[in-house]
């Protein structure tokens, strides 16, 4: 599951309106870019079929076709009395979460047995018409790292930034992190985009690294909750910097857990996904807030299959660059994720340096394409240097 998942239930989107922002960026001819981002979109829709029906007793389908936690809804702001009633309907309660670091309450809710995913949160918002309700959205890592012969790796020494929280994969034992902690079943377990996504962190001199593994080996690891307690943790031990290298849906719970911790002074990064310009807009990176970054290749090039968010702050090497495997071998990576931990990790430095991130990231960022901020690279290309070479 190396790539955003989101909204199934739509035909192939109309690719002409993003045809312009794509030509300006591509040295290929516009019938070959029409051709990339519709294979960009059927792919993504093949590849939840796919996993929907490989990983039917995990997960399902909620109320707008994204895939979620099976037989299971997240309610907040539900009063007692609200909850007895549907209690009757044969909604039970699961567990109470209480989000660490983040001041927010959670109720897991267990779905009637033969009853859709869909057709239950549609019956309970009806029961409920006061509550926030949601699946348990999965979330998918936003890159692909292959094994490669290279000279040298993403791995540094530096730690010169201020602390900097993980969401992800847990990287493994080659990759030196200061604290890791599992939220999902199974967790921490070492995968490939974790590690490679910490030992960018670590090339680019972010702070001390602390990681929660939202995937472990649960089929339905990524899920909007352990992501929710995995930033409440990060926040609780420190972390002034949260990089997300993952995408999915918009989501209550988490989105409610990234604006509790901006309010702390959190700086959440998140990636833009790899479905192409055509995709839904991609979340985290699309809540109000979030740095969103996208990528370009060694020659300075957006990505064709950079994703969209509904907003975008800033691009860095998402391609052309190295970083370590779950097995400690250095492997060629592209995607949006690896341009992610670069633009947090300078975030971190300005943090530590006791300047304003915002102006620090402005001032280094080189401005491409279009003159000013623009809707390929966002306010400018970060962390230029940053290949891992």
């Amino acid at each position: 599951m190396a790539a955003q998942v989101s909204l199934p239930r739509v035909g192939v989107p109309d690719v002409g309106g993003v045809l312009d922002q794509v030509d300006d960026t591509l040295d290929r001819s516009t019938r070959e870019i029409e051709r990339q981002v519709e294979k960009l979109a059927r792919d993504r829709l093949r590849r939840i079929d796919r996993l929907v029906r490989r990983n039917s007793d995990a997960i399902e389908l909620d109320a707008s076709g994204t895939p979620a936690r099976r037989g299971e809804l997240l309610v907040m702001d539900a009063p007692a009395e609200a909850l007895e009633r549907a209690s009757e309907d044969g909604f039970t309660v699961l567990s109470r979460e209480k989000i660490e670091g983040l001041d927010l309450a959670v109720i897991r809710i267990g779905i009637p047995e033969g009853m859709s995913l869909s057709d239950a949160e549609k019956k309970l918002r009806g029961i409920l018409p006061g509550a926030e309700i949601s699946a348990d959205n999965l979330h998918f890592q936003s890159g692909n790292a292959s094994v490669a012969t290279l000279a040298l790796s993403a791995s540094s020494t530096s730690s010169a930034g201020a602390p900097v929280g993980m969401i992800d994969g847990a990287p493994s034992s080659a990759v030196k992190v200061s604290e890791m902690r599992g939220f999902a079943k199974g967790a921490p377990y070492p995968s490939n985009h974790g590690s490679a996504v910490a030992s960018l962190l670590a090339y680019a001199g972010a702070g001390p690294i602390r990681v929660a593994d939202v995937y472990g080996t649960d089929k339905a690891g990524g899920n909007a909750l352990a992501m929710a307690k995995g930033l409440g943790w990060l926040v609780a031990r420190g972390s002034k910097v949260v990089t997300i290298s993952l995408v999915g849906p918009r989501n209550a719970v988490l989105g409610r857990a990234i604006a509790a911790a901006q309010r702390k002074g959190v700086v959440v990064v998140a990636a833009v996904g790899n479905d192409g310009p055509a995709s839904p807009p991609s979340y985290p990176a699309s809540y109000k807030g979030v740095v969103a970054v996208t990528a370009v290749d060694g020659k300075r090039r957006a990505l064709i299959e950079a994703g969209r968010a509904l907003h975008l702050d800033y691009a860095a090497p998402g391609a052309d660059i190295y970083g370590r495997n779950a097995r400690g071998r250095r492997i060629e990576l592209r995607g949006t994720s690896f341009a992610t931990p670069l633009v947090a990790a300078r975030a971190s430095q300005a943090i530590a340096g006791g300047k304003d991130w915002r102006g620090a990231l402005d001032s280094e960022a080189e401005d491409l394409g279009k003159k000013g901020h623009d809707d390929i690279y966002g306010r400018g290309l970060v962390c230029a240097t940053c290949t891992g070479r």
